[in-house]
């Protein structure tokens, strides 16, 4: 009768064991995208490639400032924006046009799981001052790595 051979788990296997597991949750939790547009001049230059992450855990959640990547509510793809004002946080005038037209001087709360978001070139972009707050469960993910 002949015995089996026992395999023994080797450094190198778990190193490679590792790897995979962290290349599997790097491909799921991370991705690249290229910034198109000028509406995030001067932080962001049309062609330049940014990091996102959409594991919240892993790097914080969303607050005021944070760069987003969310699904364009005006139509299909992603836009790229910075987060202004949060859930339950207030919006000043100046930055709802609607408010000067139709003179209403008193500041609008942001609803509950929603994120008001401004372009960097404020001139140039169509943000939450044209399309309204944006649902949290639209972004697809925070701003991790730029390069100037």
């Amino acid at each position: 009768m002949k015995k089996g051979k026992k395999r023994a788990i080797t450094g190198f296997g778990v190193f490679l064991g590792f790897t995979l597991i962290f290349a599997i949750f790097f491909i799921l939790n991370f991705k690249t995208i290229q910034v198109s547009g000028i509406s995030m001049v001067p932080t962001f230059k049309n062609g330049q490639r940014v990091l996102v992450s959409k594991a919240y855990w892993l790097i914080g959640p969303i607050k005021d400032g944070d760069i987003v990547v969310v699904k364009d509510p005006g139509g299909p793809g992603d836009i790229i924006k910075r987060v202004y004002k949060m859930s339950g946080e207030n919006i000043e005038v100046p930055y709802r046009p609607e408010a000067l037209v139709l003179d209403i001087n008193r500041p609008y709360n942001v609803p509950d799981g929603y994120i008001y978001l401004l372009g960097d070139n404020r001139n140039y972009s169509e943000d939450s001052r044209k399309f309204g707050a944006v649902p949290i469960e639209k972004v697809v993910g925070k701003v991790l790595v730029y390069r100037r």
